[in-house]
C-alpha cells in the first residue's frame, strides 16, 4: 500500500508539472512569513507517521545504524514529496482558486485532467489503508514499551514465545479498533438517515548529575517560555517580550546541559542531548499556541485523562528498569558479516 501511495504521489508530480505557470507562484508567500508559522501548525501532523520508525527499533538488527537512517530518510523523501505537490498545484492554479475541501483535485479538474483526480482518490484510499495498519501495529508496541515500564498492566508486556510479538498488546488494539469502528459505522448510518440531503460538487558523570526535579523544572521553564512566545508572536506583542522568552528558554537549556555530562554510550542514543530534544519541545509548544483553542481544549483533556491514568495506576506500578532487564540482547551482527 506505501509503494501504490509513492507511486502515485509520484505521477500526480510529472502529469502536474507539464502544467505549471511560474507567474502562479508570484507573489510566493502572499499573506508573509506568520501565516507560513500558521500553516506550519497543521502542516506538522503530516509527518507524524515518522515516530513508527522509532517504536519500531526492537524489530531491527540495527538499531544503532538502522534508526537515524530510517528516521531522517523518511522526513526527507516526506518533505520532498510534499514540497513538490504543493509546488506543482499552486503551480497550475492561483492559490485563491484552490477549493479548502480537494485542492489537489480541484488543481487538475480546472486543467481538464479528470483521470488524475480518479489517480488521487485511489491514493487517498491506499494512504488511509497504510495509515490504519500502522497505527495498529505502533500501538502494540507502545502498549509493550507501557507494561515493561509498570504505567501499564504487566500482560502488555508479554511477548508470544514462538511468534515473538506482543500478542495481548495487538488482541487489545485491535478490539478497541474494531468498537471504536463499529460505533462510528452507527454514527455514520444516524447522521445519514436523519439528516440526508443533496449536495453538489548510566553513562553520567555523578558530579555533574543533574538530580530529577532539576530536570523538569528546566522542561517546564522551556516549555512555558515556548508557549509564551508563540503568543507573544500570534497576537504581535512586544518583540522585546519575545526575546525575553526565548532568551529564558535558552538559559534554561544551557542550565541542564552543563549539570549533564555523557560518556559514548554502548548502543544507540539521540545526539545532541539535551540541546535537541529541549529545541523540540520549545518549538513544538511555539506552533502549538498558534492553533485555535479548541486545539488547547483537547490537549488539556487527554492531559487529564493521562494524568488520571498515571496517579491512579502508573505511579504506584513504576518500574522504569524493568524494560531493560526483560529485554534479551543479542551482539548485532558485525558491518563486515
Amino acid at each position: 500500500m506505501t509503494s501504490v501511495k509513492v507511486v502515485i504521489v509520484v505521477l500526480v508530480i510529472f502529469a502536474g508539472s507539464f502544467e505549471v505557470d511560474v507567474s502562479n507562484w508570484s507573489p510566493f508567500a502572499p499573506y508573509g512569513f506568520k501565516a507560513v508559522v500558521t500553516g506550519a501548525t497543521v502542516a506538522f501532523f503530516a509527518y507524524v507517521g515518522f515516530d513508527a520508525v522509532a517504536n519500531s527499533a526492537e524489530e531491527s538488527k540495527r538499531p544503532q545504524r538502522d534508526l537515524p537512517i530510517g528516521i531522517l530518510a523518511s522526513l526527507l523523501v516526506c518533505a520532498l514529496l510534499y514540497a513538490c505537490v504543493c509546488l506543482v498545484i499552486t503551480g497550475m492554479v492561483p492559490y485563491q482558486f484552490l477549493g479548502e475541501d480537494a485542492p489537489l483535485a480541484d488543481a487538475f479538474n480546472a486543467k481538464g485532467m479528470q483521470y488524475v483526480s480518479v489517480l488521487i482518490s485511489i491514493g487517498a484510499v491506499a494512504g488511509l489503508t497504510t495509515t490504519l495498519l500502522v497505527g495498529l501495529y505502533v500501538q502494540s508496541r507502545l502498549y509493550l514499551g507501557l507494561g515493561r515500564d509498570g504505567l501499564l498492566p504487566s500482560i502488555f508486556a508479554k511477548v508470544h514465545p514462538t511468534w515473538h510479538t506482543p500478542v495481548h498488546s495487538q488482541i487489545w488494539v485491535g478490539c478497541v479498533a474494531g468498537i471504536l469502528g463499529d460505533w462510528l459505522l452507527c454514527c455514520f448510518a444516524c447522521v445519514i438517515t436523519l439528516r440526508w440531503k443533496d449536495v453538489g460538487p548510566s553513562q553520567v558523570s555523578v558530579k555533574f548529575l543533574s538530580l530529577r526535579h532539576e530536570g523538569i523544572i528546566c522542561i517546564l521553564v522551556v516549555g512555558c517560555c515556548g508557549f509564551a512566545a508563540g503568543l507573544f508572536y500570534r497576537f504581535n506583542s512586544s518583540f522585546y517580550l519575545l526575546v525575553i522568552a526565548i532568551m529564558i528558554a535558552i538559559l534554561a537549556g544551557a542550565a541542564l546541559h552543563f549539570r549533564q555530562v555523557y560518556e559514548d554510550p554502548p548502543g544507540f542514543s539521540c545526539p545532541a542531548v539535551p540541546l535537541l530534544p529541549i529545541a523540540s519541545i520549545f518549538f513544538n509548544i511555539f506552533l502549538f499556541a498558534q492553533l485555535h483553542e479548541e486545539a488547547w481544549i483537547r490537549f488539556v483533556v487527554l492531559s487529564i485523562i493521562s494524568i488520571v491514568v498515571y496517579a491512579v495506576y502508573g505511579q504506584h506500578n513504576a518500574d522504569p528498569g524493568g524494560s531493560q532487564r526483560s529485554i534479551v540482547y543479542h551482539r548485532a551482527p558485525s558491518i563486515d558479516n
